[in-house]
């Protein structure tokens, strides 16, 4: 699982703003259409959430997933936030990651996205399931963020 899908945005927002969106799984429906259910499985004595069940709906792929989180983040909200597929009906595995880097008073956020599937599909079909998942959370996270 080499090839990998990764796309960037800057939003108007300190990094430590957009780390509490993207932390706050429960509400992700709310912007984040593919995302159909979510509920925290687990979380660190630290407060950050350690395992997810996500329920997906990205067109070419739906299933019920489990990712485990890292939470490699300082104080100001800066870092990477970065996930790996426990369990999953579908799919066989998935890798990703926030980057959050300062810009001044705005932040960036670069998702990557590594996503192989049980059933046999054509490597650009992946490619674009990864591309319309990164791509509509990234508009979600930068419109619940700014918005």
């Amino acid at each position: 699982m080499a090839d990998r899908t990764e796309s960037s945005i800057v939003i108007d927002a300190p990094p430590g703003d957009v780390l509490d969106v993207i932390a706050d799984f429960e509400a992700y429906p709310e912007w984040a259409s593919e995302m159909k259910h979510v509920q925290i499985l687990a979380e660190e004595g630290d407060g950050w959430a350690d395992q997810v069940e996500f329920t997906l709906d990205a067109g070419i792929i739906k299933d019920t997933y489990v990712l485990d989180y890292d939470w490699d983040v300082v104080e100001d909200g800066t870092g990477v936030v970065s996930w790996s597929l426990v369990s999953a009906s579908v799919l066989k595995s998935m890798i990703g990651s926030y980057t959050l880097s300062a810009q001044g008073a705005s932040t960036k956020v670069t998702y990557r996205l590594a996503v192989d599937v049980k059933i046999p599909m054509i490597g650009m079909f992946k490619r674009k399931a990864e591309r319309v998942i990164i791509d509509t959370a990234l508009k979600g996270l930068k419109k619940r963020v700014e918005g």
